[in-house]
């Protein structure tokens, strides 16, 4: 299903889904928890999965408040799983015991991601290497899934270098990291000074992965100093947020847009909300959703993107990895270009235009 999604322009390739909004912790930069709601029924969330899986849905985000609050957890997982979608999870971390990394294995989890945002926690932030080095350590013995460690910089946190440490530690234990800018209460950017600016380009090179980079030469190198960024959010079609109540907005940090009920939701919205403007998208700092729209404009265009995404002009403040450096060779400086992106066109579903 999540090939059928890249291939079809309004098909969601992502979809977050949010079980309980309740967090066990109140980080200060976030507006995404409360402490006192109930879980969503879960026979409501089988609907709202099975929902996503008729829409064609690539991939299923259980995210929150904290999600590994909701008592079937599990359950919800083995639904995405047998409905054909990826299964993935983002959580505080605090929740994980060996048991429940053993449960979520037997639930079939594909990826989770943890986000720690400080080495000791502070009054900013309790996600902290500190309290979640045990965390990790039982996740790098008993995990069957692929896990990411984000680390983030600008939001207040205290020790910018902070991030580095943390990303560190995650690639010694063997985990994928990602680097991510605090945005405000409003999913919009904090702009970064110089020292962030530079611990942001190490955590891109310590990742070593090619996503990464583009993001970075995509997004995150405009807003760390500020500057807006010019892509088409597809966020509404291409990336869903469904909230505790059922209803599609763009993002969590642009709720009430459009607010339509999920069970309600059609190919018309899917359409509609691809092509609508979205004012926020020059400085937003919504990852998932500028990854989903790379992936668009990988298929729309590969050789223009790849060039964008990872340019060879001298005083780049990254080095590309080999893999980058092979898509390059591959796309656009082999003499077997042409041959390539006609295999890439075809994985993406996109019509050859017929030479004049």
């Amino acid at each position: 299903m999540f090939v059928a999604a890249l291939k079809a322009p309004y098909r969601p390739v992502l979809a977050h889904i949010i079980p309980i909004r309740r967090c066990n912790l109140s980080c200060t930069y976030c507006n995404e928890f409360d402490d006192h709601s109930a879980p969503v029924p879960t026979s409501d969330l089988f609907r709202r999965i099975d929902r996503l899986a008729e829409l064609g849905t690539g991939i299923v985000t259980l995210s929150g408040g904290e999600p590994l609050l909701h008592p079937d957890a599990d359950g919800l997982i083995s639904r995405i799983r047998e409905r054909g979608m990826i299964a993935t999870l983002i959580t505080n971390g605090y929740l994980l015991s060996r048991d429940r990394i053993t449960r979520l294995n037997r639930a079939g989890l594909d990826h989770l991601q943890i986000s720690i945002d400080n080495v000791v926690p502070d009054e900013v932030s309790k996600k902290s290497l500190k309290v979640l080095d045990q965390k990790l350590r039982w996740l790098a013995e008993l995990a069957e899934f692929d896990i990411t460690v984000n680390s983030v910089v600008g939001g207040g946190i205290r020790n910018p270098d902070d991030a580095v440490v943390i990303a560190r530690r995650a690639r010694s234990l063997g985990f994928s990291t990602t680097a991510g800018i605090i945005h405000d209460n409003q999913g919009e950017l904090r702009a970064l000074d110089e020292a962030q600016r530079t611990i942001l380009d190490e955590l891109v090179a310590l990742g070593d992965s090619t996503f990464d980079v583009a993001t970075y030469n995509r997004f995150q190198k405009n807003l760390a100093t500020g500057h807006p960024n010019d892509w088409h959010c597809g966020a509404g079609s291409r990336y869903l947020y469904v909230c505790e109540d059922g209803l599609v907005h763009w993002c969590s940090q642009q709720r009430g847009h459009p607010a339509i009920p999920l069970e309600r939701y059609g190919p018309e919205d899917l359409q509609r909300e691809y092509h609508e403007v979205k004012s926020c998208a020059p400085f937003c700092t919504v990852g998932c959703v500028h990854r989903v729209a790379q992936v668009d404009e990988l298929r729309q265009n590969p050789q223009a993107v790849l060039a964008q995404w990872f340019p060879t002009s001298p005083g780049e403040r990254t080095t590309a990895p080999v893999a980058v450096r092979a898509l390059r060779w591959a796309f656009v400086t082999s003499s077997h270009r042409d041959l390539f992106r006609h295999a890439a066109m075809n994985l993406f579903g996109v019509r050859r235009r017929a030479k004049p």
